[in-house]
């Protein structure tokens, strides 16, 4: 665990510090924030905690432009109660008063380092998988990580991390569908200084931040060809090359990369290089679809259940009969993500002493199903979209076809592209249209309806 204090180390901080090293995180401090902004250009960090009398705002919005995705956290006298709520309001995720109570400070780190433990599965199938990951984790070899959107690709490369030789050094995660292809080589190889408008200072990038410990290339056949050749040397050589950098710099990373595509399709149609492909496969995990291990469904269920709880500070409910009932039926299409969602809405929704079907019912009021009533459904939802394109233009039906198609992938851009039939550039760019119009677009693992509430 990487720890940056911004703020002055005096008091109650340089306590918040030791109690931090005494639970085994590495702290480094920064007096402001942009000195802040510059350790974590350099080094990156797990968690930040911050003086709550900075600019946290300027602090989390600076963190949103580079794309830096740690979690900051504020700290201040326990009494100032508005200084916490601003904090909150501006961004931070949590706010620690002092002075430090040492079983928050061990909570909140523990939290940053829960999703890397939070791996739950009880089916054959998933045990088969599991059994395989964790034989492999000691080594440095490369893992490929496939299955379809929403089975637990990144939770299980965490897995492998957490299970390796570099469980004490940095995991690192680079979504290569989320960023566009201008920016994807400086996400990864970092940047000098002026090396394209915008680089107003030198920054490390993912395969530096994870130096000595995982990195984690999400998506990988969403990656430009020009770039992959990049990405080969890297792995081939262990050395890479800032964008604007003339020295090259040497990185001790292992790396795991993970696909809903058939990579050795995408080679043979010439989309994916064939070389990376080998240097990448030095073993294959295949995720199995939630419909094909369904002892996981009511296990993941009711993990869900106590989570989204715990987090909402309600009391834990479990599943009616009746709910567990049709929860093991559903056949997921949208695999862990969906139940998941699915879960977090029911926890939110119960209002007996247990989950109910009412409760797990989707937005529009329709109780999950299984394939019986699938095809039933979808002739009904064909009937009432083509009774609503009358009277409507060509733009507003398409507009309203991605964004529903986008929707029905819980946010996954490359789903959506895909099942559009258009590329993945393509439908950024009608999304970029749409949000500089102001209308909601789903973000990932989310849909509208979500995200407006999130």
């Amino acid at each position: 665990m990487r720890l940056l204090i911004i703020g002055r180390l005096n008091g109650e901080l340089v306590t918040a510090s030791r109690i931090a090293m005494s639970r085994g995180a590495a702290v480094t401090q920064a007096d402001g924030v942009e000195q802040g902004l510059a350790v974590l250009r350099a080094k990156g960090a797990d968690l930040v905690m911050v003086d709550v009398s900075l600019p946290i705002r300027t602090l989390v919005t600076a963190l949103a432009e580079e794309r830096i995705r740690t979690p900051v956290v504020a700290c201040g006298t326990g009494t100032d109660a508005k200084a916490a709520v601003a904090a909150i309001r501006a961004g931070a995720k949590e706010y620690i008063p002092l002075p430090p109570d040492p079983e928050l400070i061990a909570a909140v780190l523990e939290a940053v380092a829960a999703d890397a433990r939070a791996f739950v599965w009880r089916d054959p199938a998933m045990e088969r998988v599991v059994k395989l990951a964790e034989q492999v984790a000691r080594s440095d070899a490369s893992v490929l990580i496939t299955g379809e959107s929403g089975t637990g690709k990144e939770v299980l490369a965490r897995h492998v991390h957490v299970r390796s030789n570099r469980a004490q050094k940095p995991f690192v995660s680079v979504n290569c569908a989320a960023i566009p292809d201008a920016l994807l080589e400086s996400e990864l190889f970092g940047h000098e200084k002026g090396a394209f408008t915008g680089a107003v200072a030198r920054r490390i990038g993912r395969f530096e931040e994870a130096n000595g410990g995982t990195l984690l290339l999400d998506e990988i056949s969403e990656m430009d060809v020009r770039l992959q050749a990049k990405l080969l040397r890297a792995l081939q050589e262990r050395v890479i090359d800032r964008v604007g950098g003339t020295q090259p710099v040497k990185v001790d990373i292992r790396v795991l990369a993970t696909s809903n595509r058939n990579l050795a399709e995408e080679a043979r149609k010439g989309t994916f290089r064939e070389d990376l492909l080998y240097r990448l496969n030095v073993v294959h995990l295949r995720l199995p679809p939630l419909r094909d291990r369904p002892a996981d469904i009511l296990e993941l269920a009711g993990h869900f259940a106590r989570k989204y709880a715990e987090a909402n500070g309600l009391e834990p409910r479990p599943l009616s009969a009746e709910a567990r009932r049709l929860v093991a039926q559903s056949p997921w299409p949208g695999n862990v993500r969906e139940l998941e969602n699915t879960l977090h809405r029911a926890v939110l929704l119960a209002s007996g002493p247990e989950i109910d079907t009412d409760a797990i019912r989707s937005p529009e009021g329709e109780a999950l199903s299984g394939p019986a009533t699938a095809a039933a459904r979808a002739v009904q939802a064909a009937e009432a979209v083509t009774r609503g394109f009358v009277g409507r233009s060509l733009a507003e039906v398409e507009r309203d076809l991605i964004l529903d198609t986008l929707d029905h992938c819980l946010g996954n851009r490359t789903h959506a592209a895909k099942i559009l039939g258009i590329s993945i550039r393509t439908l950024r760019n009608k999304l970029n249209e749409y949000t500089g119009a102001g209308i909601p677009v789903a973000e990932p693992g989310h849909t509208r309806a979500l995200a407006a509430y999130g």
